[in-house]
Formats: structure tokens, C-alpha cells, sequence
């Protein structure tokens, strides 16, 4: 196998995933549990209904196969109708917080709220007219020490 081709097969896959229903939401958010999001990489743009955000995703399939390490992620979600924050205010923007779970329910189908829950009882909730998600990895890959906790949202 030539050098280059090696390199290729070891540097695990970029993901792209879409939601359109709680299955999929949930296959999102296992990906993304963990991960680390700065309060200013959170942004809501009401004129496009569009919420976004930007984190640091800890790669649980490359950790398992002895390699732990993190990769810059976007995720947004379109349809929002409203956000409303629990636990941080969105001008303390240098803040790290430790994404644990994102869960949709539905209120007249299909609309909803999707509750994007953070240690630290700290929690986005998003009215959605429906659940249309994507998460892909946009940056670069490095490596961390070890696996995350749940206590101060750092590694």
C-alpha cells in the first residue's frame, strides 16, 4: 500500500448527517455528545428561521479504536420559529459549555421544540415548525488526552 494511500484510510471519514424525525435526531446527538460549545458560536438568524452553532464534536468511534480526538463541527437546524436560553446569557460569549443531549417533541404534528441540554442545568429550546437538521464536520482533527467528563465542560 503506498504512503499516501495509507494516510487516506487512516484519517477517519467526515460525517454528514440529516434529521427529519426523533430516530435521526437521536443519531445526531449521540454524535455529538460532549461535545464543546462556546456560547458565541451560537448564533439564531431569525430572517432565514435558521439556528446554528459551531463545536468541538469528540470523535467516540476514533477513541474506541485508541485514537480519543476531536473535530470541529456545525450543526443547524431550519424551520425555528423561536430560541429561548436556560442557565447562560448569550453575551458571555467566551463561555464553554459541554453539550449532553439534543431530544425533539413534537407539539401538532410536525412542528415542536427541540431542547439542546448542556451540563451545568444550562439548555437551548428551539420552536421548530418542523425538524430538518444537518450536522457535518467543516474543520480540522486534533487530538485529546482523553475521553471528556461532565463536570467543567473541558477535557
Amino acid at each position: 500500500m503506498a504512503s499516501n494511500e495509507k494516510a487516506k484510510t487512516s484519517q477517519p471519514e467526515s460525517l454528514r448527517l440529516v434529521a427529519f424525525d426523533s430516530a435521526d435526531l437521536e443519531v445526531i446527538s449521540t454524535h455529538l455528545q460532549d461535545a464543546l460549545v462556546r456560547v458565541a458560536g451560537m448564533t439564531y438568524q431569525a430572517a432565514q428561521k435558521r439556528f446554528a452553532l459551531v463545536a468541538s464534536r469528540f470523535d467516540w468511534m476514533a477513541a474506541e479504536a485508541g485514537a480519543p480526538q476531536r473535530c470541529e463541527s456545525g450543526l443547524h437546524f431550519d424551520h425555528v420559529q423561536a430560541v429561548s436560553l436556560q442557565g447562560f446569557d448569550q453575551k458571555d460569549g467566551k463561555r464553554l459549555l459541554n453539550l449532553l443531549d439534543i431530544s425533539f417533541s413534537e407539539s401538532d404534528t410536525p412542528s415542536g421544540h427541540v431542547v439542546l441540554t448542556f451540563s451545568g442545568e444550562a439548555a437551548v429550546r428551539l420552536t421548530v415548525e418542523c425538524l430538518d437538521v444537518q450536522m457535518s464536520d467543516i474543520g480540522a482533527r486534533w487530538k485529546t488526552r482523553r475521553k471528556p467528563g461532565h463536570g467543567s465542560g473541558e477535557d
